[in-house]
């Protein structure tokens, strides 16, 4: 494996053998595909481990002991839901991962991956406004929206009681009071460990104002 130290020293040190090997899989294939299609910027491949796998896997342990279904909304290169996935393969072998990428060739990255790794997730290559509801005990994303549609997302794809999971940057507090205006629900806020200026937002007890 070629897992750079850096990785380990963000709190990865504790995964098996086999995660670490599935998550350098998904890196070699990230940059192999990348050359052909835009899954990431190429400027952010050299940090390809701390800038995307560590940043996405640090939000795994915030599922709660009671998830059995995570869906991750606007996957692309899989960051976060795919990194879930291959992480729940062996602490979390019960919970199903379901990944919605409305462009179809980042949808077939993620299939591939999905079958180099051996780890099986649902991929849906559609609008996340066109998967009928997937009733999901965790919701997540990473770069794909402003908190106040994030929530409309949420509020579609969750089952009752579950939780929103969603990589902020700076920019996260201006977001969250936004959001407020049209949505009700309880929130923790999570430093990032990859980015003193990020946070991971969770957000529970979602609904309308």
């Amino acid at each position: 494996m070629t897992v750079p130290a850096s990785a380990q020293s963000h709190g990865m040190g504790q995964y098996p053998v086999s995660v670490m090997s599935r998550l350098d899989r998904l890196v070699g294939l990230l940059r192999k595909w990348n050359t052909a299609i835009n899954l990431v910027a190429p400027s952010s491949l050299d940090e390809a481990w701390s800038r995307h796998v560590v940043d996405s896997a640090q939000i795994f342990e915030l599922a709660g002991e009671r998830c059995r279904h995570w869906a991750d909304l606007g996957s692309g290169a899989g960051f976060p839901g795919l990194v879930v996935a291959l992480v729940a393969k062996d602490l979390a072998p019960d919970m199903r991962v379901t990944l919605v990428e409305s462009d179809q060739r980042k949808a077939e990255f993620l299939r591939t991956v999905s079958r180099e790794t051996n780890v099986h997730v649902t991929v849906h290559a559609e609008r996340i406004e066109a998967v009928l509801p997937l009733q999901a005990d965790v919701v997540s994303a990473r770069a794909l929206a402003p908190l106040p549609v994030l929530c409309g997302y949420a509020e579609r794809h969750l089952a009752k009681g579950g939780r929103a999971v969603f990589l902020k940057g700076a920019r996260a507090g201006e977001e969250v009071q936004t959001a407020r205006r049209d949505w009700r629900f309880s929130l923790s806020s999570v430093p990032s460990r990859t980015d003193p200026h990020a946070s991971v937002l969770v957000l529970e007890e979602l609904c309308r104002v």
